[in-house]
């Protein structure tokens, strides 16, 4: 069956590079709808979607854009437009999937446009920057990045495969469709080395009860697309059981989720059970990578490259303050379970973290400012003992109607 597949980028810098991928695409069968992102130059050849459509619906016009000479001014006025058109195309079924190519510049206009987009539709941005830290473009969703290995500028022998290679991967993309599957509920659950346990049991008690459990690393990037994924509707119910984003947010470390991390399921109503897995240690690299300033605290080494920092009294406090504030926002059914023997495999009597005063000052703080009607319910367990995991997910059962 055809498809149609959305190409953006510059047609005046890159319009014969697009024109090739154009051909190819048409070549096997599919429909290429054009979008210029273009500003100075003259466009190779004319597009479905003008440049002007794109700066219009990024708040400016091409002449303002030309009059300015202002780049910065160009990339964010382009990239909001193209992110409004492609979503409106999107939306309006008019393209199965996406691709650009560009440098620096072109990779961020394009990839502002993919991440308005829903997880699951084919999106491949070919980038000189590919091969580098891409998680500023990549975002919380599924890009897939394809090193441009030379400058999307002209052809020679390797640039001529690449962009062939590009052409055939989207295809094929469009092409491929996941084989049928019972859909069930989905339900998020975020995870750490030190809750595994934890979390392998609720995702059984979960899955018994016919739902399907997504399990999110809680390392920055898994509770920002967990949180995305809430927003966006996919996900029934939520067993947030390692909550450690938010020790990385407080104290500086290098796994932090952002200041909107438990803020998805409360202001979408999602049901979520809450637990504070992990905050009694914040993330860092190797122990040398660790800031001065905690170089006295309490610090174990995970691993040759991962060096965990112990929260404090007044870190635990000010997540305890964290937590309520967002949690206060919950327009659905919530509740709060505490582990009171110890919030991870590291925090438990004899472990390197035990430190029941820090726990509590995140308890107190929590209950102090937390809304009266939402329940909290203090387990005589560790986070990894099987009977908090029942607990916990049975709570959420009872919320979905499932218990």
């Amino acid at each position: 069956m055809s498809k149609t597949i959305a190409l953006l980028g510059t047609l005046d810098t890159k319009g014969e590079e697009f024109r090739f991928v154009k051909e190819l695409i048409e070549a096997r069968g599919h429909r290429a709808l054009v979008i210029d992102t273009s500003v100075i130059g003259e466009p190779a050849f004319e597009a479905d979607v003008s440049r002007e459509e794109v700066a219009q619906a990024g708040g400016s016009s091409i002449e303002a854009l030309q009059e300015k000479e202002d780049r910065g001014e160009a990339m964010r006025v382009m990239s909001a437009g193209a992110a409004a058109v492609v979503r409106r195309l999107y939306d309006e079924g008019r393209f199965d999937g996406i691709m650009s190519m560009g440098g620096s510049g072109g990779t961020a206009v394009a990839t502002a446009a993919m991440r308005t987009l829903p997880v699951g539709v084919p999106k491949l941005m070919v980038s000189t920057v590919a091969a580098g830290d891409v998680s500023a473009y990549v975002g919380t969703r599924d890009i897939t990045m394809m090193p441009s290995v030379v400058d999307v500028a002209g052809f020679n022998r390797i640039s001529r495969q690449i962009y062939a290679n590009a052409a055939g991967a989207i295809c094929g993309m469009v092409e491929t469709e996941p084989p049928p599957a019972e859909e069930k509920p989905l339900i998020a659950a975020t995870m750490f080395g030190n809750t595994t346990p934890c979390v392998n049991k609720a995702r059984e008690i979960m899955e018994a009860h016919g739902y399907e459990v997504l399990v999110f690393h809680a390392t920055g990037t898994g509770g920002r697309t967990m949180e995305s994924l809430i927003e966006d509707g996919y996900i029934a119910g939520v067993l947030d059981i390692t909550t450690t984003e938010w020790a990385d947010e407080v104290c500086g470390g290098v796994l932090s989720a952002g200041p909107t991390r438990l803020e998805a399921a409360a202001k979408t109503g999602t049901p979520q059970v809450v637990v504070p897995g992990c905050i009694d240690m914040a993330n860092f690299w190797a122990r040398a990578t660790v800031p001065e300033r905690y170089q006295d605290r309490n610090l174990y080494e995970w691993n040759p490259n991962v060096t965990l920092l112990r929260t404090n009294v007044e870190e635990n406090r000010r997540m305890g303050e964290i937590f309520a504030e967002k949690l206060n926002q919950a327009t659905g059914p919530v509740a709060v379970f505490i582990p009171l023997r110890g919030v991870s495999m590291l925090d438990s009597e004899g472990e390197p973290f035990w430190d029941p005063e820090a726990d509590r000052a995140f308890r107190d703080a929590l209950k102090a400012n937390l809304r009266s009607d939402i329940p909290v319910y203090e387990l005589d367990h560790n986070i990894n003992d099987p009977e908090f995991a029942e607990a916990v997910a049975n709570k959420l059962l009872e919320f979905l109607g499932s218990a």
